[in-house]
């Protein structure tokens, strides 16, 4: 029989919440020694019966400090010779990036698409806030008890929240995304007093994102087109106008076809509309554009439209010529160059 003089748990693990201290063939003694870390609970168990509970420090074991255990073993003036019990360590530590999905998608009740099935997922976080609540209604006397072991009921409990939360919050599918954070307090709270009755502590709770029947988003992309087209529909009929006067120019044949199958009216009265359109546009243009000064007849002083020869007044020719060598020259010659003789 040997005598424990320190009994401890340096935790190593990431996903342990409950060790058993492997107590094997020795005893408790008067004066062990029992080390408590920080983000510790030791639990004392005589025969299956949760007895007294240290919180993090160091302690001699004597009757003043395991008062629960005293009366089980009926000890009446402590105990001077050795005992055996099971000893178990509960991690209180968080434990984070819990994730959770939802298996079966959730339906909810939308005030502008009726029944909705969604679709979510996110990640939590946790600890353990009462250590003898949790070992008492979970962990048992088992020898371990990690993270795995409770995650499947603890992500039924969070998906059951997660559906009173989005029944309650009255929030439309579609403002679901922009409210995830408001979502996840509201979780948080709805949940609070489920965690507290197995002795845990949600402490985080995290929307990653929603998801919706590939049939509803796809009726949305369609509506979200609609309502752009709704918005540009004049440059819409336009193109699409244009885009059958290409292939109609293309292939010949197929323009009586067209108009055959009833699109003729339509594609004339939009034909008709984008050449009004662009004749309006031309005269607007050609009304903002400065005037040519007018053209004069040096003999007769008659207005001249274009580039005429001879004067349609006085009929005298409109050629500039050398006075000298009668050599024609441009109107705005300095001299003439044949002769060399200055014009101006």
């Amino acid at each position: 029989m040997g005598i424990l003089k320190n009994i401890e748990w340096k935790d190593t693990s990431s996903d342990l919440i409950i060790w058993k201290y492997p107590i094997n063939k020795d005893h408790v003694n008067k004066g062990s020694a029992l080390t408590v870390r920080e983000s510790q609970v030791a639990i004392f168990v005589d025969k299956g019966r949760l007895a007294d509970v240290f919180l993090p420090g160091f302690y001699k074991l004597d009757t003043s400090n395991l008062p629960i255990l005293t009366k089980l073993l009926s000890w009446k003036y402590g105990f001077e010779t050795p005992f055996k019990s099971d000893i178990y360590f509960v991690n209180t530590k968080q434990f984070t990036n819990q994730k959770w999905g939802t298996v079966n998608p959730i339906i909810v009740r939308d005030k502008d698409y009726g029944a909705v099935r969604i679709r979510g997922f996110g990640n939590y976080s946790f600890k353990v806030d009462d250590a003898y609540v949790f070992m008492k209604n979970l962990s048992g006397t088992n020898t371990s008890f990690n993270t795995n072991q409770i995650s499947d009921y603890l992500r039924s409990m969070v998906v059951s929240g997660i559906s009173d939360a989005i029944g309650e919050s009255k929030i439309s599918v579609l403002d679901m995304a922009a409210n995830l954070q408001e979502l996840s307090k509201i979780v948080e709270q709805k949940m609070e007093q489920s965690f507290k009755s197995i002795g845990l502590k949600l402490t985080n709770f995290v929307f990653e994102n929603f998801s919706l029947p590939e049939e509803l988003e796809k009726a949305l992309d369609k509506n979200t087109t609609l309502g752009m087209l709704r918005n540009n529909m004049d440059v819409y009929t336009q193109m699409e106008t244009l885009a059958v006067m290409k292939e109609a120019a293309k292939n010949p044949g197929s323009a009586g076809g067209t108009m055959g199958a009833g699109m003729g009216l339509g594609m004339g009265m939009g034909i008709g509309n984008i050449f009004a359109s662009n004749m309006q546009q031309m005269a607007e243009q050609q009304s903002k554009r400065p005037k040519q000064p007018t053209k004069m007849c040096p003999h007769c002083n008659a207005e001249l439209h274009g580039n005429p020869k001879f004067c349609p007044e006085c009929g005298k020719s409109l050629k500039t010529v050398c006075p000298d060598c009668g050599t024609e020259v441009k109107p705005n010659a300095k001299f003439c160059p044949e002769c060399g003789r200055k014009l101006k």
